[in-house]
């Protein structure tokens, strides 16, 4: 039977220790789990080791931790996995607890500190029409499909332990509870969809806050995509609602999308005034001051010189100028999700070029009845207040 060594990230507060590595040799199959392996090494060399877990099956989200430096869970890793992500080649399995909350003891973390916290921020619960219907909601198939994906959220914070945003700003809602939130934003039976958007757009820590690394959908052991869910609500408050922040997000954006559709590449020295109406906007003026410590310094860098920033050619390719005229005169925006919609006849042999509107969601996504029921006909669920 091989044998792996365990390098645990250990920490009790009652000591008044400061956090060290201890290793441990434990004798299982590669295909056992990182949590199968921290068991064994608490009930045969170390009962003090600290540990959250529960299902052992993917689904509780306990036993989140960091693994060789990325986030997971571990009774779904793996110990040769595991090992494979040892970059330093030192053979050994680093786990530690999870980043961006405050550690109990050795891998556990507070969860109600943080995560739990920013979760109760979103009011993740529904927030029915009214009159409330006398039997059951009726909800059309492609709305639930629309949600689907952040339902499948676990709470397991690996998103929070790696979300870049959280380090720099810990204040910031965090990817959990935003995509928390377009689970109710994307629910029709939701009577306050403005009301929420507009709450998390005004908000300097909610959805603008958010900086597009990707490490929250790398880390998100569910496929949610926090990070898409983000982009989901962003899209819903600006374009379908038209919400103009205080926080100058909404503007920020539409700058990127004339600033890429004016040059063809983004052009920087172009982005800050824009955001704010211009060069010469009078709201521009206080932000272009404010930052010229930041351009005098990539100057003296050699990242920006003086004739390319003041001088630039605003000339897009052809090419580009026609993506831009075809996503835009589109009659209605398509919206991406990992669960798609289609009849598992059609993937037998002929795969559709587009899914059908009328059947189950693929493997992973919750199954739904067989119906005959045209395209248009809804499916129905119990009124509920938390989902």
């Amino acid at each position: 039977m091989p044998a792996y060594t365990l390098r645990l990230r250990r920490y009790d507060p009652e000591t008044g220790e400061a956090p060290f590595w201890q290793d441990f040799e434990i004798d299982l199959e590669g295909h056992r789990s990182v949590l199968e392996g921290i068991l064994q090494a608490r009930g045969d060399q170390d009962g003090t080791i600290g540990i959250r877990c529960s299902c052992r099956a993917a689904i509780c989200g306990s036993c989140g931790v960091r693994i060789n430096g990325r986030p997971g869970l571990a009774c779904h890793t793996h110990l040769d996995e595991a090992l494979a992500r040892d970059h330093d080649a030192a053979g050994v399995i680093a786990v530690e607890p999870m980043g961006n909350m405050p550690v109990i003891k050795d891998l556990i973390v507070d969860m109600d500190a943080v995560h739990w916290k920013k979760i109760r921020r979103v009011t993740p619960w529904l927030l029915a029409k009214e009159p409330v219907p006398e039997r059951e909601y009726v909800v059309p198939h492609e709305n639930m499909v629309d949600v689907t994906q952040t339902m499948a959220c676990i709470q397991c914070g690996a998103c929070v332990s790696d979300c870049l945003s959280m380090e720099v700003d810990p204040l910031f809602a965090g990817p959990a509870a935003l995509a928390k939130a377009y689970r109710f934003v994307g629910d029709p039976r939701d009577a306050q969809h403005l009301e929420r958007l507009r709450d998390l757009s005004e908000d300097p820590h909610g959805i603008y806050d958010c900086t597009h690394c990707f490490n929250c959908i790398e880390a998100c052991p569910k496929g949610v995509a926090p990070m898409s869910q983000i982009m989901r609500l962003r899209r819903r408050a600006g374009s379908d609602f038209e919400i103009e922040d205080r926080n100058n997000g909404l503007r920020h954006e539409h700058a990127f999308v004339k600033n890429v559709r004016r040059n063809g590449l983004l052009h920087e020295a172009d982005l800050l005034p824009d955001s704010y109406g211009g060069k010469f906007h009078p709201n521009a003026v206080p932000e272009l001051v404010s930052s010229l410590p930041v351009v005098l310094r990539a100057l003296q860098r050699g990242k920006v010189t003086p004739g390319k920033a003041l001088r630039h050619q605003h000339k897009a390719p052809d090419a580009v100028k026609r993506i831009f005229d075809l996503v835009e005169g589109r009659g209605e925006r398509e919206e991406l999700n990992l669960y798609i919609s289609g009849d598992e006849d059609d993937l037998a042999d002929d795969p559709p070029a587009r899914p059908a509107p009328d059947a189950v969601p693929a493997a992973g996504a919750p199954a739904a009845e067989a119906s005959d029921a045209p395209p248009e006909s809804g499916i129905e669920t119990e009124p509920q207040e938390n989902a």
